[in-house]
């Protein structure tokens, strides 16, 4: 059983910057792939950011060059960097898990495995105009 916990979430303004943190247990965390979702108000899940076990990491569009997945593997945390913070960031952010051999893990392959995800239980940005 993996356990995930999101702390970071705040208000801030447009432009400002947030880093979001996801403490994983429970798990070899070397062999999880990780990434990060988000959810606005009257819209689907999305996914952000990957992180593959070898390192490997994935951003969406609407984020690249903006926001940065990475993962501390001695105190068994995943983080997102989040700058240049825009309004339509606003939302739930999750972070989300699951372990599977011989497939990359990428925001597409984390949407197929969607129903055997592992997630946190949120933390909320809201990004002011």
């Amino acid at each position: 059983q993996v356990h995930l916990a999101e702390s970071g979430g705040g208000s801030v303004q447009a432009g400002g910057s947030l880093r979001l943190s996801c403490a994983v247990s429970g798990y070899s965390y070397r062999g999880l792939c990780l990434g990060w979702f988000r959810q606005a108000p009257g819209k689907e899940r999305e996914g952000v950011a990957t992180f593959d076990r070898d390192g490997t990491t994935v951003h969406a569009d609407s984020v690249k060059g903006r926001f940065t997945i990475s993962k501390d593997s001695a105190a068994n945390t995943l983080y997102l960097q989040m700058n240049s913070l825009k309004p339509e960031d606003t939302g739930m952010y999750y972070c989300a898990a699951v372990s599977f051999q011989q497939t990359a893990c990428t925001i597409t392959t984390m949407v197929a495995y969607y129903n055997t995800l592992y997630w946190g239980q949120g933390t909320q940005v809201t990004v002011s105009s």
